[in-house]
Order: C-alpha cells, then structure tokens, then sequence
C-alpha cells in the first residue's frame, strides 16, 4: 500500500474534523445546539428510551403519544443493524459537528469519483457543507434529513464507477452508499435522489447510445441493480416496517370519505395537493441561491439600532428597548411562503464557477448535473408552476407521498458544487486552450456581473418590497412603520446584493490573474476556496451560531413539568391526559411526561388524526372517556398557570358493553360515536362484525374486568363474567403486531371498535387476558437483513481479494 498516495486524503480529512469542530466549536465545551425538531423527537421517544433503559429490549410500541403506535418512526433498534452500527461510526464527532463532516466526505468521495484533483474536491466538499440549508437543517434539527442529503455524493460515485467499468469498486461505494442512505430513514430525500438517478441515467444512456455501447450499459445497469438490491436487503426490517405502518398513518387510506362537516372528500392515494405545495418556494424568490437576502432572508430579521424601523419606532413614541424589540424581530421577508427559517443560499462564488463551468464542460456529466438542477429548481416551485406540479402528483409514482416541495432543492445544493468544481478543474486543464477558457471567464462575468448591477441599477422599479403580512402590519402599527420596514427590506437587498458581486469580482479577478500568469495554480485554488468558504460560512453564521447552543440537560430534558403535570404523576395508573395549553397533535411536550392523546409527528396515526378533527377538538366527551383520558391539561388565564382538570367519568383501562352496535362503513362508524354511550355501547363496522361468534352479549351486572400489569408492549387483565362479555380497551387498534391470548394459552381474536380501539370476545370465567406486541415484520425483515448482510461481506471480500491481487501483479511486473 503507497502511504504517500494516501497521506493527501488522510490530511484532507483531518482537516475536515478541524473545521467542523470549529465551525460548532461550543460542542467541544459540552455544549449542544437546541434543536426544536430533536427537542420534539426527545418528549416523542422518552417512553422507549427509558424501557428500553431500564430492561434492555426493544418495545416496538409506544403509549406516549397519540393514543399508542409502533416506535418504528421514532429510533427503534432492529436486529442485525449493522449498517447503523457503521453510520455510528462515521458519525464518532459530538452533533451536529458529525453531519457536517459527513457532508465534507461524501462529496469529497464523489469528486475523487470523478477523477478530480484532492485540492479541488476539498474545496468543492467545503462549498457543499456549507450550503446555507444543509447549516440550517442542522440549526433546526431535521438530522434525518441531513443525514441522507450527506450519503447521496456516495450514491452517485458508486452509479459513476460503475458507468466508467470500475465494476467491483463502484458495486462496493453503490451498495455501502445506498444502504447508509436508506438507514438514514428519510425517504423523501432518498426519492428526490431517486429523480437526479433517473435524469443521470438518461443522460448515461444517450452518451452510450451514440457511443454504440449500449451493452456496457446494461452491464453496468444490472450491476447497480444487484449493488441496490444488497443494500435495500440490509434494511429490510426498517423498510417493512414503514411500509407497514405508513398505511396505518396519515399518508395511508384510512377508508374515511368524508370531511368533519360531512361532505364527500376527494379520494387521494397520497396527500393533498394543499399539504403537499404549503411550503412552495418563490420564482423570483429562487435567486437566493445566488443573493442571501434577495427576498428578506428570514422571516425576522435583526436590522439593529441603525435601521429604519428602530427610527420608525421610537417617532411613534417607544421607548429604545421597546423599539430593540421590534427592530430585532422585523418581517424583513417578503415573499410568499408562510415561514422561512434562512435562504437556501448556494453561494455567489459557486454560482459564478457554475456558470463559468457551462463554458468549458462537454457531455453528459454536464448534461445530468443541469438537468437534474433544473428538474429540482421547477418542482421546488410547488404551486407556483402548478400545472408541473399536478402532473408529478397525478401521474409520477409516490410523489403524492411527500410534503414540502421546496425542499427538493438540495438536488441544486449538490449538483451547484459539483459543476463549480468540475469547471474549475478544466481551468487548470491542459487541453483546453486559454482563448476558451478567457471567453469563458469573459461571459460568465458579463452574466453573472450584469445581472447584479441590474440589480442594483433598477431595484426600484422592480420590486415594490412589500410583504404579504404589511397590510396586517398597517392597522396594527401604521403606514409610516410599514414604510419603515420596506427600506429596510430595500436596503438589505443592496447590500447582499453588492456582497455577491464583490465575490464574483474577486473570484473572477483570481482565475483572471491565473489566465495571465501573475498568479500561480496552488496560489489561485486556495484563494478560490478561502474566498467560497468565506462567503457561504459569513451567511451561515447569521442563522446558526453559538447563540443556538445550550448546556446538554437542556436538550436531554427539553420540557419543564408544570405543577399541572407534577399533580398529574402522582397518579400511578395507567391512563392518558389531553393537553390543550400547546397544540395537541403538534406538540410532544405532553409526552415526554405522560401517556399523551397528542403528539408530534410528521406521520401521525390517520384515524387518530380523524378522531381529533371530528370529535376531540369539538370537546366530545364520550370519545375522551373511550380513550381513558382521565386528565385535561389546561391554562387558568386568572392565574397563568397549567391546571390538570379531572375526567371523573372516564370508562377506564377496559369495560364490558352491552350492545354492538354494527354500521356499513367507516364513515358511519366514526359519526356513530357522536350518539352512543360508549360505556355501554359500542360501534363496530360490517366487515369485522360478520367474523364474530355473536353479537348480542347479556348485560352482567357482576362482571368486572381490571388491568393489572402494564408494559407498552404487555398488557395484562383479570377480569371475572358469569356469561360471554364484549370487552372494549382503552388501547389503540394496530391491525399488525399485537396478540392477545386467554390465561396464557388460547388465542383470542381482537377486532377494532370505536374507529380506533380494539376489542375482544372473552369467555365467561374467571381469566387472565395478555396482549403482547410481538411484530411479524421484524422477525421477516430480520432474516431478509442478515442473508443480505451475507451477500455485502462477501461482495466486501472479493473486492479486498481483487485489490491484494492487483497490488501482487504490480510487484511481479516491477
């Protein structure tokens, strides 16, 4: 093995840790950055991770949050996880250091895949770690998110390797790449990678049509397809388990078809066309890619004392901290999106390399990389280009899965960086002449210059830099305030606008004075990258800094319990609480102390979804009695504080009903619960109730039924009836996983009653009855991981053979 040839890259990627260690410099003192998302996952989680604490299995199910659910969507741990076991690895820095780092060496992989100098994919994985959205995904806590933005580099270096017949390598980096994409569990940015594959391959296989190689192709086709199928393999238990349960959540059918008012709704496989494009970005708005605060920046800003708006403030008679106040939080934003955390800003400096780059690179390398850009640039768009979008919704498999549109973005965020680098590599190509690379420098700067100077010329007369929320602002603090606030939105303009042309002019001005040999290449590249890594990291820093940092308990206890909730886990029993001082079905902060109705997740059980918008949040109080919801917790406005009020009739952990009440559908079955009693009644749809024994139970005065041991994935009941019972539990009907069976031996059928709770026919008797969650998926996706963990070692193993193998035909020929 030549060190020599490796020292480079082991310096690169020491110098990787350096700078992510630095950029996040507070984790080193112990500190971690507060991320809302994560603080949400920690009060969704608690519950598994204190059982899986205190007994050292994996429950699998979860009674925290939203009546109960499989934990598969909330960190559960699988059998034979070795491909997480790896990730782990990689990531061995303090978070968010770690992704940072990840982003850093994917790309740098991808860039060396694409033969390109160290020094150049250094600098080229800088660019695309510090893309301003990867910070701030960071800042906000999407890591599942960052996490599978920073594999997708590895991805497309293994689809490279192999179009180039590097067979056995590209096999090895596609397999390894795709299984840590797939173990970073977000599967709409797998997807979104999905489509730039789709664009490469057709770029690929254009080139090798016209080349006549299309049985190279192939070859290497079906030498992807085997790499891909390995490594979906290796998360087969995570895989099916989401599928399992994603028909269970909100993005499945539920069989409702009407709305809360009782109108027919429209029949979606997918989600809204309304909840799909809420997050749709701006055509205009899309040149932050290129100028930070082209729109605002963020939806508040800080203009500080100097601005116009702290002027504005204290004409109209405020005091200077009150006008601190309002100049710190400003609505510099103008654009149309509801909420923006920061521009999606790519850099000035990668801009104008991406547009220099068009200049000088031929083929499909630039083909895909455009294409896959623009691909992503007119669907980020969302309901701004609707008639593109509808299309993908209506016609485009899966695409109706996924919400956010403007997120597919990252597509740019990668492929930007990428260009930029591969065009400055030909800057220092030999065979390309300085004529072309000159008329190169010359139009990219005309481009890029003239359109900041436009800017800057005639901004007044393009944009009027109004806000959607400055009619609002008008009534409540008056036409001179607004007025205020536009100059100070015009104002930024012109400055970041001014910003990225002084980038472009300094960048431009470096490959010039390497054009005419008054600077060497070393020389050029290092200013190059100091100069795209000073931008980017000077915009980033404005959104992430060490301001976001707080003591480590902060984020390991995220919530503070209320003397509401101290008063409430005196209560030693199994029960639920519904807390109304957040909202309920966005807020996790119930669950991190209690058995919450509530919760906070992206794919929420839909029939709980459809209970809150039918019953819950129209104070239905039979539902919360089904649903053992034995405490409310509320704010007392007199006194502001949170209050536990008591539900006095709640029909506990599980009841005998007299009567079953059968409907045709689930529509019924879900408006049925605005007219039974549910302590003696209960509802129950055709298709189960032609599968029970009986329907018609007698009414026992004397039978009774008690939980006595509770686990979230053991439940144990004793109850005693002279004659056969219908009993209803306060439990969550999961149609997978859960068996119930009699004194630990017969089988019992358990059915869904209620729209959402489960039930059961128990034999008179005195008896036990246990339910257990014991996934079948698990068991199937666990065996289907290992055989596939088999095939990766051996496909490992032929690839250390082949290079041992080469390095001894070396020796022999030397």
């Amino acid at each position: 093995m030549n060190f020599k040839k490796l020292l480079p890259h082991g310096l690169v990627l020491l110098g990787f840790i350096v700078i992510s260690l630095a950029y996040f410099h507070p984790v080193l003192s112990g500190k971690v950055i507060f991320q809302s998302d994560i603080a949400q996952y920690v009060g969704m989680a608690k519950q598994q991770n204190d059982f899986r604490q205190a007994t050292g299995e994996e429950p699998y199910w979860t009674d925290a949050a939203f009546g109960g659910m499989p934990t598969y969507q909330l960190g559960a741990n699988y059998p034979y996880n070795y491909i997480k076991k790896l990730d782990r690895g990689l990531r061995f820095l303090p978070r968010p250091a770690d992704y940072l780092f990840l982003y850093f060496i994917g790309l740098y992989i991808f860039l060396l895949c694409l033969k390109i100098d160290y020094k150049l994919a250094a600098i080229g994985a800088l660019a695309f770690g510090f893309s301003t959205y990867l910070i701030i995904i960071l800042g906000v806590g999407h890591n599942a998110k960052a996490h599978a933005i920073a594999y997708m580099p590895w991805v497309l270096g293994g689809i490279v390797l192999c179009f180039r017949q590097r067979y056995l390598l590209g096999a090895i980096l596609l397999c390894l790449g795709m299984a840590l994409e797939i173990n970073a569990n977000h599967f709409q940015m797998t997807y979104y990678l999905l489509l730039l594959v789709l664009v490469m391959g057709v770029a690929y296989f254009y080139d090798f049509y016209k080349k006549k190689k299309l049985p190279q192709f192939f070859k290497a086709i079906g030498i992807m397809l085997v790499a891909v199928l390995i490594a979906v393999g290796t998360n087969a238990t995570n895989l099916l388990a989401t599928k399992e349960y994603s028909d269970f959540s909100t993005r499945g059918d539920t069989g409702l078809s009407i709305d809360p008012d009782g109108n027919e709704k429209e029949k979606l496989s997918g989600l809204s066309y309304e909840y799909i494009t809420e997050y749709s970005y701006g055509i205009l708005e899309s040149l932050n890619v290129f100028i930070p605060r082209f729109m605002g920046g963020s939806s508040a800003e800080n203009l500080g004392k100097d601005s116009e708006v702290y002027k504005a403030v204290i004409q109209l008679g405020a005091s200077p901290q009150q006008a601190e106040y309002f100049s710190s939080r400003a609505a510099t934003y103008w654009g149309n999106q509801t909420y923006i955390g920061a521009p999606a800003y790519i850099g000035a400096g990668v801009i104008f390399l991406m547009i220099f780059a068009l200049y000088l690179i031929k083929g499909r390398l630039k083909w895909w990389l455009v294409g896959g850009s623009l691909l992503a640039l007119i669907l980020s768009w969302g309901s701004n280009l609707a008639f593109v979008t509808k299309f993908f919704i209506n016609y485009v498999p899966l695409y109706d899965k996924f919400r956010a549109v403007s997120s597919i973005q990252v597509i740019m965020e990668l492929c930007f960086p990428v260009l930029a680098i591969v065009g400055l590599s030909k800057l220092f190509a030999k065979d390309i002449s300085e004529k072309t690379k000159l008329h190169a420098l010359k139009w990219s700067s005309i481009i890029v210059g003239g359109i900041s100077i436009s800017f800057l010329l005639l901004k007044s007369m393009l944009f009027d830099f109004t806000g959607s929320s400055d009619a609002a602002m008008i009534d409540q603090l008056g036409v001179d305030f607004v007025r205020a606030l536009r100059e100070d939105r015009k104002n930024i303009f012109t400055t970041d606008t001014l910003r990225s042309l002084i980038f472009v002019l300094l960048i431009a001005g470096v490959i010039w004075a390497y054009l005419t040999k008054k600077l060497q290449q070393n020389t050029g590249i290092a200013l190059i990258g100091l100069l795209l890594v000073v931008d980017l990291v000077n915009v980033d820093w404005r959104y992430v800094n060490t301001e976001d940092f707080v003591n480590k308990h902060e984020m390991e206890r995220p919530f503070i319990a209320t003397q509401a909730d101290k008063e409430v886990l005196k209560d030693t029993t199994h029960y639920r609480v519904l807390d109304i001082t957040d909202s309920p079905l966005n807020s996790a902060r119930a669950s991190f102390f209690h058995n919450s109705l509530g919760g906070y997740h992206a794919a929420k059980p839909g029939r709980m979804q459809e209970l809150f918008d039918f019953h819950v949040y129209n104070g239905n109080q039979q539902v919360l009695n089904m649903l053992h919801v034995k405490y409310i917790l509320m704010e007392d406005r007199e006194k502001r504080e949170s209050i536990a009020e008591p539900n006095p009739d709640t029909n506990g952990n599980a009841w005998f009903v007299n009567e079953l009440q059968t409907v045709e559908s689930p529509n019924e079955e879900i408006l049925a619960l605005n007219k039974i009693n549910t302590k003696t009644t209960a509802v129950i749809t055709k298709e189960y109730a032609t599968k029970l024994p009986q329907k018609d139970f007698k009414t026992d005065t004397t039978a009774s039924i008690k939980l006595v041991s509770y686990q979230p994935n053991k439940l144990i009941y004793t109850y005693e009836a002279k004659e056969d019972q219908l009993a209803v539990f306060s439990e969550m009907y999961y149609p997978h996983g859960w068996k119930a069976t009699i004194d630990n031996g017969e089988s019992v059928n358990i059915f869904p009653v209620n729209y959402v709770l489960r039930a059961a026919v128990l034999p008179a008797g005195n008896h036990n009855i246990s339910f257990s969650f014991e996934p079948e998926v698990i068991t199937t996706g666990s065996m289907i991981t290992l055989i596939s963990l088999g095939l990766l070692l051996i496909l490992l193993a032929i690839g250390i053979w082949q290079f041992i193998k080469n390095k001894h035909a070396q020796k022999v020929t030397h």
